[in-house]
């Protein structure tokens, strides 16, 4: 399975206590990366990397001093998706298009990355602009099968142990899938609660920030340093009450998989968890027609200065998308917009009128599919990202020797709660 994962949290207290000495950990992760990046490939390469890294942590040392005064993110290694601006690298997103075409400024995702005090390891690969053409990115798990898309690059990293941070963005299911194929947390906020300037987008309407590390502690962690308006989650008053979303939804999960759920729905609630069973997407297809409707529109509206100067240059599955975006009606779009809150309303409305914390179910259909044509489906991802809904996918065992996790999404806005009910349920689903 590889080199063990970095935790986030217990990382950054020993780099700001000084317990963990930046340069030897440096020295650590530049042996790791040259023994497994030639087969994982998750970041872009860069020559000097360490040499950077090693200048920046001195840097960082010298301005902070006072172990007392340092920032929570101190000398941190993060790794960025190369869909971010980050001043002093360029931003390729994916494509053959020139990065001067692409430049844009810093956003306050990292600007918040550098007053936390953070290292960026690097660029991260993506897909082609986010989409679906996939990138050099393979599992760390198992180099044959896919580690997922758009932000396999930052999940490969934490999972290869490169880092305990990895950001990414999720349209779809960009990263709760990669975190479920290459076996490590992934934490997506509500909708709005980061913003996306800085970024390039696939869709404005519905993209979001999201985060990978090795445990929903280290999400927690992520979450009060860039999510507005952070409340910090009160202790933990029991264990999660759920809804697992029966019909169409379950039905799209692969057989073996849909029994691994199963029997972990089985042992969750043999440990106390209260499970109940909810119809609540019975209109599925409509909301993935609605969602793929939307999105394609947006894209054809960021791409509108870059499409018509360098089509040639972009894969057939962005053009296909592009073109589509087109020709999707205004009234569509509009449509398309409104059904983001009404289906919002409708699952919070559901789980405040029964009195429960989120919706339980697989966070992929399967284990990461064999081959790197294909980043996987993300069906199981996209109703709660079309309501904008928090969402967080915990590892959860193995099936056929790759990883299975497990997605909780939560309440609208209340990104701690549902974080604290993962810190529970994390402590059951290790060893499912």
């Amino acid at each position: 399975m590889g080199q063990a994962m970095l935790g986030l949290c217990e990382t950054a207290r020993s780099l700001r206590d000084g317990t963990l000495d930046v340069m030897r950990l440096l020295a650590m992760l530049e042996d790791r990366m040259q023994a497994r990046e030639p087969d994982v490939l998750a970041m872009l390469p860069e020559a000097g990397r360490f040499a950077r890294l090693a200048r920046e942590a001195r840097e960082l040392c010298a301005r902070y001093p006072d172990v007392g005064a340092r920032p929570p993110l101190f000398c941190v290694p993060v790794a960025v998706k190369d869909i971010v601006h980050v001043q002093g690298f360029p931003t390729r997103a994916g494509s053959h298009l020139p990065p001067e075409a692409l430049s844009g400024p810093e956003g306050p995702v990292v600007a918040t990355l550098r007053a936390a005090g953070a290292l960026v390891l690097g660029k991260s690969h993506t897909t082609e602009f986010a989409y679906f053409n996939p990138s050099p990115t393979r599992n760390p798990r198992n180099p044959a099968h896919t580690p997922g898309g758009s932000s396999s690059g930052s999940a490969a990293a934490v999972a290869a142990g490169y880092c305990p941070l990895g950001i990414g963005t999720q349209t779809v299911g960009s990263v709760v899938r990669p975190a479920s194929y290459c076996g490590v947390t992934g934490f997506k906020p509500s909708l709005g609660r980061i913003s996306t300037q800085g970024i390039i987008p696939f869709s404005q309407s519905v993209d979001q920030v999201g985060f990978f590390t090795s445990d929903a502690a280290g999400a927690d962690l992520a979450g009060s340093i860039f999510c507005s308006g952070w409340q910090g989650r009160a202790p933990g008053n029991g264990l999660a009450a759920l809804a697992v979303p029966e019909g169409p939804l379950l039905d799209r999960v692969e057989p073996d998989a849909l029994r691994a759920f199963r029997e972990a729905v089985a042992r969750l609630r043999s440990q106390g968890v209260s499970i109940v069973e909810a119809r609540v997407l019975d209109d599925l297809e409509s909301v993935r027609g609605l969602h793929e409707a939307l999105t394609a529109s947006d894209m054809a509206l960021a791409h509108a200065a870059w499409y018509p100067r360098f089509a040639d240059l972009y894969g057939e599955r962005t053009r296909m998308l592009i073109e589509r975006g087109h020709a999707v009606p205004a009234d569509q779009v509009a449509a398309a917009r409104a059904s983001m809150a009404s289906l919002r309303a409708r699952l919070d409305g559901f789980l405040r009128d029964q009195g429960l914390d989120g919706y339980l179910c697989p966070s992929a259909p399967g284990t990461a599919p064999l081959g790197l044509s294909s980043t996987g489906d993300p069906i199981m991802n996209l109703p709660w990202t079309h309501a904008g809904l928090p969402v967080v996918s915990l590892p959860a065992g193995a099936l056929h020797g790759l990883p299975l996790g497990l997605q909780v999404a939560g309440r609208f806005g209340l990104d701690e709660e549902l974080l604290g009910a993962c810190a529970l349920l994390e402590e059951l689903v290790t060893y499912l």
